[in-house]
């Protein structure tokens, strides 16, 4: 039922200055993969095959990595270091990757809007790279597709974070449905608002399923004072006619686009794959 997932990748990565002047925030790699590659790693788990990248100006090694290389590949070859590459060319063999770039940078509502020539009207999935997630089982994004399969509406993901971070992130004000623990009716969103006007301590993270009227809201959302277009003003529209659901996802998530955050998840897979 969802076949494609969109991948917001334009912005500038400017917390990783100067390390991101010339690398793409999402290829910065958590030990030997690059964090664009585990989103697409989870979306392939999840059964999605088709992958839609929202690029911007200097991020061509996005589309490189993507892809084969054939001088690397003829280096290697019937080297000891071969094994190097099966992990990339499996992926690239499970996937087909399209791409379009955003001319400005006017916030994730927008960039979304411009991923809208590769998806066409059916529902998506759409994932954050710098929000990297780590599930003993099922991953998020194949958590959250079980989810759509029984309520087929827009879904986001959420976690509990310090009320001291609301500021940081979408808030969801929500209720729970036939009192579950992890599922829930949004009924209004905040974007990043001050620990004091927050509704709860739920957070939006980088994982979302959205249906295709989402597209036409984003082309009637008026930016807010930065000039951006907001996901969740779109998301709340749809919120107002019942659909919209959050999910409290199982699983570990890094934030990746904050530099502790960075270091938290590389010493995680660190440990997990028994460097250190």
């Amino acid at each position: 039922m969802i076949s494609k997932c969109l991948f917001p990748a334009a912005g500038y990565g400017t917390r990783f200055l100067p390390a991101t002047k010339a690398v793409p925030k999402e290829m910065l790699p958590i030990l030997t993969k690059p964090l664009l590659q585990y989103g697409v790693e989870e979306a392939i788990s999840a059964g999605i095959k088709n992958m839609a990248i929202v690029t911007g100006r200097g991020k061509r090694s996005i589309e490189d990595h993507f892809d084969n290389s054939f001088e690397l590949e003829s280096q290697l070859s019937g080297t000891s270091k071969e094994h190097y590459l099966y992990e990339i060319k499996d992926v690239i063999e499970k996937a087909t990757f399209t791409y379009v770039r955003q001319q400005e940078m006017l916030g994730l509502g927008h960039a979304i809007l411009t991923g809208e020539p590769l998806i066409g009207n059916e529902p998506f999935a759409v994932i954050l790279a710098d929000d990297l997630c780590d599930c003993d089982n099922a991953g998020v994004l194949q958590q959250m597709i079980e989810i759509y399969k029984k309520y087929e509406c827009s879904i986001v993901a959420i976690e509990e974070v310090p009320n001291s971070e609301v500021h940081k992130y979408g808030i969801v004000e929500c209720k729970a449905i036939n009192n579950s623990e992890d599922i829930f009716h949004v009924t209004n969103m905040i974007e990043k608002p001050s620990p004091k006007n927050s509704p709860s301590n739920m957070a939006i993270i980088g994982r979302y399923i959205l249906t295709p009227d989402i597209f036409n809201i984003l082309r009637k959302i008026s930016p807010d004072h930065s000039s951006e277009i907001q996901i969740t003003d779109a998301l709340l529209a749809q919120a107002k006619s019942g659909n919209v659901i959050a999910y409290k996802f199982k699983g570990k998530r890094f934030d990746c686009g904050d530099v502790n955050g960075y270091v938290k998840a590389t010493n995680f897979f660190a440990r997990k794959e028994g460097i250190i």
